[in-house]
This record gives C-alpha cells, structure tokens and sequence, in this order.
C-alpha cells in the first residue's frame, strides 16, 4: 500500500522488467522470512484429553473416563512461553516484504504487455491464473504432511491429515515458492525496456528526468480520477472483490465444515477445477473480444451478461448441502434424536455424568452406531487397546444409548464419515461451483479494457490495485470471519488455556 501508487507510476517511465526481477527478489526474501518460525519454535502439540502410548510393547490400559482431572493439568503446563510467542514478527515482516515484492508486478508487467501487444491480444496474455492454481496444488500437497516431518517419528501422531486438529507444513510452501520466485526474477533482468508495438517498428524517444517525472506526478493523478469510466471501475471491482476474496478465503473450510472433506483435498480441488475453469473464461472472454471485435461498450455488455448468469448459479448452491455432522451433544442427543446446541454443557449426559469429563477438549472418537463424540471420556469408554492410530475405546456406556443390547460398544479414534448422500450433493456443488467461476471469468477480462489514456494506464492499474487491495483485500477475511464464527459450535482449547480454533460448526447456519 506504501509504495505502489509511486511505484506503479515511476516505474511506467523507468526500466519496467528490471523492476519487476527487483520485486521478485524482494519476494523471495519475504517468502523465506515467513517460513522461519518453524524453525524457531518447539513442535506442535495437538489438543488431546487423553495419553496415546505408542509403545508397542506397553501393557498400559488407559482408562478415558477417569484420567480427564489429572491429563487437564498436564495440557496447561509450560504455557507461558507459548502465549508470550513473538514468532508473528517473521510472518508480518515477510508479508510486508512479499506485499512491497508484488507491487511492481501487476501495473508495470500488464502495461508492459499492453504497449507491445495487438490491443485485441492482450485477454491472452493475462493467464496469470496459472500460477495460482500450482500454488492450490502444492498447498494441497503440504496439508497433507505433518507440520513437524522429519522431526518427529510420525507413527507417535494419532490424527490424520481429516481431523480439525491437523496442522499441514505451512512453512514447506513458502520456502518452496521463494525459491521458484528468486529463480523467475532472473530472465527479466535481461528483458529490453522496451519492445517495438506488434506489427509496427520500434521508435527512438527522448529520455525523461526524474525530477519532470516527479513534477507531473499529481497531475496525472488528478486526470486520472476526472476520467468519469475510472471511479465506476473502482467501485465495480470493490464490490467484487469483497465477495470474491470472502468467498475464496473460507471455500477450503466451507467445503471440509459442510460436506465433509478433508482440507488437503478441498485446497486441491480448487486447485484442478475452479482455478482452470477460471482461466478458460479468462480466455473465452478475450476471444469473445477479439472475434466480434467489441469495443469498451460491448466489453461492458458482455462482463453484465456474465455476472448476472454467474449470480444464478452462485445461488443454487444455497440449495446444494448435506446434514449437520452427527455429534452426539452437540448436533443430536445421546439418544438419537436431533438436537442443535451452542452450549457446551449440552455435551453432558446421564451415561458420562461419573466420568468427570472435561468440556473444552476436543478428541473426537467414531462409534460404531455411526456418531461422533467430542472425546473417549464423554462417549463414557471404560478401557481401551491397542496403540497410536490403532487404538479403540471399549465399553462406551453412551453409545449403548441408542444400541440395541449386545452390540458392539466401541469408538475408534476420529470423526465419523458422512453419510452416503452427502457425496452426491458435494458433486452437484463441485459442477456448479465449476460452471459459476467458468461465467464469471469470462466477464472478467473487460475490466483491463479500459477507457484511460495510454500514458495512464501503469497508474490507473497501481491506483485501482491500491484501493481495492485496501478496501476489498483487507476487510472481507474479518468481517466474513467475524460472521463465521457465530456458527461455531465447538471452539478448541489453545495450550495456554484460551480460546483455540472452531472443531465444528453448524453447517446450515455456515452456508
């Protein structure tokens, strides 16, 4: 925010793709910065209510519903340190690094190509979502891994990469980023200033003084913004924008929270599906363009169009979604039958009342009469056996609640799947989505045929990125989030004893 408006109108007048190698490496080194906490700080440690032995020769026989007083003192001690973290230093700095690295990119690469392309050409050259969607691919694969791999034996972790507890390696993707972003920046050094208009030769023009740049610099911002087309752009793109980013930011949860998919799976989905269909709209708008030849009026006509359709199909996946996960307590009662609370002592009943079981953890466990409770303790398991992963919870009195007698009254470790009809919805919600962002990207690639003059065209693209980075970028993550969490059904605990993440939400209030 800082430097783009500067950046993006100096930049347009200076060597352009040394600028951008410059950004590049600035990115890098933002990148590489924001990994470092993992490696500063001590291993994650999962919210557990109970000890998992990993020991395969260990006779203990853990006893769930009487060891939750003695495990709550273990899960609150050496906290200090954790509470006190100033690791969110790094993340900042590389952030802010990253944000100065991109400044250049956008404005004076788009205005770049602009210059030197056919004008009909340009929509094809704007496939930058190509890179996104490698970035959604490789998110995909670093959700997958432990957060800690390669420090710690892997077979003493008792979740997998389903469980809301799961923490993927973050830090994997941003050091493999840095590292493409150090290398892409090299060739642009050795890009020309500039480059002669297709089909046209290259002509000599006389270099500009820094100072009669300067000196014109809020001139130009003044007629920029008297050009009437420029501030109905901003505010188009700022209403988009804030539906677009809230929308992206929790797709990911909404996907895992109402249909049930895993994170990994979710990131990837959106990674080989929506991300391409967004750039073949990208694509089939340009060539719309180019084929009939439509100026800024038919530009507009056509963006309409595709909002309008997209809109139609954005609300038939109000209408696309499955059950509340079933969690006894919570969604359902112990006895079955459904029941929506907000409350944690609803977590309580009659079958674990002797238990003196703790309400703020969450360690889900799977019945075999197909419900999930919050914990081994609260689903009442007398005894378990084996070790790990492997380990089941014997003599559950709660499921025995809803089972007819002599049935088996063990949990596994970890939610229930949800029920068979809920792929089928989740299919429909994934065409949809998929034909939605297809319409959607077509009407997109007018917004850069815009009605500016060739001179403020760099500055038009910083300004329009400035405002709606500010006003679209920043906020919808809070306020959507802010919104997202009154559907919160079970917050996790944080090992300093505060409010950790959402285990679980009310998935209808969610959507």
């Amino acid at each position: 925010m800082l430097v783009i408006a500067f950046v993006s109108y100096f930049g347009a007048k200076l060597h352009r793709p040394r600028l951008i190698g410059a950004g590049c490496l600035i990115m890098a080194a933002g990148s590489l910065c924001t990994a470092l906490p993992h490696f500063f700080q001590g291993q994650y440690k999962y919210e557990t209510s109970v000890s998992h032995s990993t020991n395969a020769n260990s006779t203990e026989n853990i006893l769930p519903c009487l060891s939750n007083q003695t495990m709550t003192e273990d899960l609150t001690t050496h906290e200090t340190r954790e509470a006190g973290s100033s690791m969110w230093v790094y993340v900042f700095l590389g952030n802010m690094l990253r944000g100065i690295g991109e400044t250049p990119i956008m404005p004076l690469g788009v205005s770049y190509l602009d210059d030197f392309s056919r004008e009909e050409n340009t929509a094809f050259y704007l496939v930058g979502i190509l890179g996104p969607m490698f970035g959604f691919m490789l998110g995909s694969f670093c959700a997958k891994l432990y957060v800690d791999i390669g420090s710690v034996d892997l077979d003493t972790v008792t979740i997998n990469y389903k469980d809301s507890r799961w923490v993927g390696a973050w830090w994997l993707g941003f050091i493999v980023t840095g590292v493409v972003m150090l290398l892409s920046g090299i060739p642009f050094w050795f890009l020309p200033k500039s480059l002669p208009k297709q089909g046209e030769e290259q002509s000599q023009k006389k270099p500009v003084t820094f100072s009669e740049l300067a000196k014109d610099f809020f001139p130009s911002l003044k007629r920029l913004f008297r050009n009437s087309v420029f501030p109905v752009i901003i505010l188009t793109a700022l209403v988009s924008v804030n539906a677009f980013i809230g929308m992206i930011t929790f797709k990911p949860k909404y996907m895992e929270q109402v249909y049930g998919q895993s994170s990994s799976k979710a990131i990837l989905l959106i990674g080989i599906m929506n991300l391409p269909a967004v750039a073949l709209g990208i694509i089939t708008g340009g060539f719309v363009l180019k084929r009939f030849k439509l100026g800024v009026i038919g530009a507009a006509r056509v963006a309409l169009s595709s909002s309008l359709c997209s809109f139609c199909l954005l609300l038939t996946q109000y209408f696309l979604h499955c059950d509340n996960a079933e969690v006894a307590g919570l969604t359902i009662s112990y006895q079955g039958a459904p029941q929506l609370s907000y409350q944690p002592d609803t977590l309580l009943s009659q079958c674990n009342m002797g238990c003196t079981c703790s309400l703020k953890h969450w360690d889900p466990v799977c019945a075999y009469n197909g419900m999930t409770y919050a914990s081994p303790c609260l689903a009442g398991c007398q005894s378990s056996t084996g070790t790990g992963k492997e380990m089941v919870f014997n003599n559950c009195t709660c499921i025995g609640e809803i089972l007819t007698p002599g049935m088996n009254m063990s949990a596994v470790l970890g939610q229930c799947s949800r029920k068979s009809d809920c792929d089928r919805f989740f299919k429909f919600y994934m065409a949809v989505s998929v034909l939605g962002a297809f319409v959607s990207a077509c009407g997109g690639t007018p917004g850069y045929i815009v009605s500016i003059q060739p001179e403020l065209k760099s500055l038009a693209l910083g300004m329009q990125t400035l405002i709606v980075r500010t006003l679209g970028g920043i906020p919808p993550p809070i306020y959507f989030g802010a919104l997202i969490d009154l559907t919160c059904l079970k917050w996790g605990t944080k090992r300093c004893g505060g409010r950790g993440a959402c285990r679980l939400y009310d998935a209808n209030a969610f959507r």
